[in-house]
């Protein structure tokens, strides 16, 4: 049988990586999106800003989903709790 400290350890295993998936998407789609040029071992300064505003729109965007989710399922909840006085199950 699995403890709590089992199952916390599986929930940080897990939320690592979410993390580590989270990353690598906006690594490549920035990194596709940005860098044209391979002939120099550095940035140029267009590609630097790109990926800078690249990496700032893809949190913001993140941050907003998350947000609404999160409203979303308040709302839901909401709507369950009433539904269930409505009903007489005070579950």
């Amino acid at each position: 049988m699995a403890t709590p400290e089992m199952m916390s350890e599986v929930d940080q295993i897990k939320t690592f990586k979410d993390f580590l998936v989270q990353y690598n998407k906006l690594s490549e789609l920035c990194f596709n999106d940005c860098i044209h040029d391979f002939t120099s071992r550095t940035l140029k300064s267009t590609e630097d800003k790109c990926t800078v505003n690249c990496m700032e729109k893809y949190l913001r965007m993140n941050q907003r989903v998350s947000q609404r989710f999160h409203e979303f399922q308040m709302l839901a909840n909401e709507n369950m709790l009433a539904l269930a006085q409505k009903s007489g199950n005070p579950s």
